[in-house]
């Protein structure tokens, strides 16, 4: 598991970005009956066929409001940055595996009924999400009469690219703010993110995740911006909070905008300096030789002119 996926395993860790994501990103009916006070990371410990643990997705329960009754949001946070042909056989095979482990773990009694999956997809690759949702849908026709046989399993996809840096910019959400870190282009961009993301998160009991996004940007977003050619600083202190690494970003930011404009200065200065010299220059071919130019004057000038302004 790549760092990349590391730093989304660290931050769906929290309640309150597995809050945020469902109520924001979610629009069905059923999200709004969820108590999320009651939200509880469950660490299912299950094998599949070939021996591999799932360690990179993440399972929560919450219960319904006023009910004594448990839904369970299975995350599936590679994440995905290719689409995959077969994500609704594989989201088959997680919910079944979960429910599995509950059964194991005498979770679930006998005659008792097993609890409602909701398996949510989160995909931040370029490319169109082009696989089906529903495990039905990668099973062929069923003669007739046959059709109650086909397997169904839906899953949830969340797709960032789809959701546009205006309407992310309108929303005071915690993933909504990560999308928007993703999608960054410029330092003035990050900056302005987790400037918004530090007056929000106020509270002791959003200091973890406030920590969570500090790291995150200093260890991973940060140094890939660089890659792309977005100028950072040369050594990043480690920072451990959020209000820290704004005051870092904007002091940075600020001494980056008197650099460009001191070389913006600097460049003008030359480029005049380049140009007195091309006049001077000029005068000396037309002034100081003009009667040693053979033929018309005119004829030969225009040359030497080219020469100037291409050399």
């Amino acid at each position: 598991m790549n760092t990349h996926d590391l730093g989304y395993t660290r931050f769906f860790s929290h309640s309150r970005m597995v809050q945020d994501l469902l109520d924001g990103f979610i629009q069905e009916t059923w999200v709004t009956e969820l108590d999320f006070s009651t939200l509880e990371k469950v660490n299912p410990v299950y094998i599949s066929d070939d021996f591999r643990k799932r360690i990179s997705d993440l399972v929560w329960k919450v219960k319904w409001q006023g009910l004594d009754q448990w839904l369970y949001i299975y995350l599936i946070l590679e994440p995905q940055s290719t689409v995959d042909a077969i994500m609704a056989l594989r989201t088959d095979l997680y919910t079944k595996l979960l429910y599995q482990d509950l059964w194991q773990s005498r979770q679930i009694a006998v005659g008792q009924k097993f609890p409602p999956v909701v398996p949510i997809v989160l995909y931040n690759g370029k490319n169109r999400w082009t696989a089906p949702l529903d495990m039905a849908d990668l099973v062929g026709l069923y003669p007739p009469g046959l059709e109650i046989y086909r397997p169904h399993m839906r899953y949830l996809l969340i797709d960032e690219h789809r959701y546009l840096e205006g309407d992310l910019k309108t929303m005071q959400n915690v993933v909504a703010a990560l999308f928007r870190l993703e999608k960054s282009r410029t330092l003035e961009d990050v900056r302005q993110v987790v400037h918004e993301l530090d007056s929000w998160m106020k509270g002791p009991q959003l200091k973890e995740l406030r920590r969570t996004f500090a790291h995150w940007l200093g260890q991973i977003l940060l140094p890939r911006l660089a890659k792309h050619r977005m100028i950072i600083p040369h050594s990043l202190p480690e920072i451990n909070d959020l209000q820290e690494l704004h005051t870092m970003l904007a002091e940075t930011v600020d001494e980056w905008t008197r650099d460009w404009e001191q070389k913006g200065l600097e460049k003008g200065r030359r480029k005049a300096a380049r140009k007195r010299e091309f006049i001077s220059c000029f005068a000396f071919s037309s002034v100081i030789f003009p009667n040693c130019l053979p033929g018309s004057n005119r004829r030969f000038v225009l040359p030497i002119r080219m020469f100037w302004i291409h050399g």
